[in-house]
């Protein structure tokens, strides 16, 4: 632990950050003062400023949930698989012909999913649509089912230093999780200021756990994290059988699927509780994990340790270093692709000005670009006591949303 804060609020924060932003402290005062809110906070290596509560926070609720300290896309999280193959036993011409298959084989980037409904039990069996959905938007959940998404969602293969060839995949519950988290944070707003509660920011409305609104909430969040499981399951899949038509015999060994948006409870401090976890994945004794780096730095298998002070729990990536726009605007096309270089990738393009900022123009999709996150490695090394490195893996070929 990197240091104890007990001056921001009623309840005292833990970090394993070295230096949180401003902006992402300002989130961690609102959440030490908030009135559901308790035992402590703790903030995981990766942490930077989010929407109401910061990426790698993690908070405990006492009979109540905050949607916006789930997320957006409730689910989201990463599979990776190990297979036989050694690592010498691939070459960057097959590398490239397995990512080129893959595009043409699992639907990538925002908008792009399948062009008819996909067939899972999880729609046959449910008993009511998740609130938040119109009818356009559930069959779009069932078009997305198996596709990836944009922004950090990727898919890599990776070479780890146990000697053999590892998948990895990054997505979530897609539009369907969006749907879902923007309703109950809505209603909650609502709810909150009916019943006069006195929030430090309406970001982070929250929903009695034993309400109705609560009730609901819960089972529409457990619905969208199967809905993200089983997305990656569908493409993970998919990945297995295009690596296994280029590289006969190749066999898969074991396979780890977690997320890391998402609430549970749990008990902690001898007392049962809704744990948060908001870019931060579950880290309990023995519990196998993945922490991502960057598209052109290292990734790691790691073991929990279920250490009691972060809820038995560990950051879920490297982190965003610079925002998305910052990114494009101040990093260096050039350096970019140095640091990726031996990767096979598609190379940064222009990209329209999405963003929707005046005199911006075109310019470099830097958005992923390595420099944009965090040093993995000193990520790794600020939580040795939350979760003990087992396979450190390094990226041979990536696909972005």
């Amino acid at each position: 632990m990197e240091w104890v804060n007990k001056n921001l609020g009623k309840i005292p924060v833990k970090s394993w950050c070295r230096e949180p932003e401003a902006d992402a402290l300002k989130q961690v005062a609102n959440l030490a003062n908030h009135p559901v809110v308790v035992k402590h906070i703790a903030l995981m290596p990766d942490c930077h400023v989010g929407y109401g509560i910061p990426i790698g926070g993690v908070i405990a609720c006492k009979n109540a949930l905050i949607p916006n300290a789930v997320g957006v896309d409730i689910g989201c999280g990463v599979c990776a698989v190990k297979t036989n193959l050694p690592s010498s036993e691939i070459n960057k011409e097959t590398i490239q012909k397995i990512l080129n298959t893959l595009k043409r084989s699992v639907p990538i980037g925002e908008g792009n999913a399948h062009k008819s409904p996909q067939k899972w039990d999880g729609f046959e069996n449910i008993l009511r649509r998740p609130a938040g959905l119109d009818n356009s938007s559930w069959d779009l959940a069932k078009c997305n089912l198996g596709t990836l998404g944009g922004g950090n969602h990727f898919i890599e293969i990776q070479h780890g230093n146990d000697g053999f060839i590892w998948l990895m995949i990054h997505s979530g519950s897609r539009n369907l999780g969006y749907r879902i988290a923007e309703y109950y944070h809505k209603l909650a707003i609502e709810i909150d200021k009916k019943y006069n509660e006195k929030l430090p920011d309406r970001q982070l409305a929250f929903l009695h756990s034993d309400s109705k609104e609560g009730q609901n909430y819960i089972e529409d969040m457990n619905f969208a994290l199967e809905y993200a499981r089983e997305n990656r399951r569908r493409i993970i899949d998919v990945f297995k059988n295009e690596f296994v038509y280029y590289v006969k015999n190749t066999e898969f060994l074991s396979e780890i699927n977690i997320h890391h948006n998402y609430a549970s409870f749990e008990l902690h401090f001898e007392e049962k509780l809704w744990i948060h976890r908001k870019g931060a994945t579950s880290a309990r004794k023995n519990e196998y994990g993945i922490i991502p780096g960057s598209m052109g730095t290292a990734s790691y298998i790691v073991e929990g340790l279920g250490n009691a002070e972060s809820f038995m729990s560990s950051s879920h990536g490297a982190g965003r270093k610079l925002g998305r726009l910052q990114a494009c605007k101040t990093l260096n096309k050039e350096e970019c692709e140095r640091a990726m270089k031996g990767i096979v990738f598609d190379g940064f393009k222009r990209k329209s000005n999405r963003f929707n900022r005046k005199n911006l123009g075109e310019f470099y999709d830097l958005e992923e670009a390595p420099q944009a996150y965090k040093n993995i490695e000193e990520v790794i090394s600020s939580e040795l006591d939350l979760v003990k490195p087992i396979v450190k893996l390094f990226p041979l070929g990536v696909i972005k949303g």
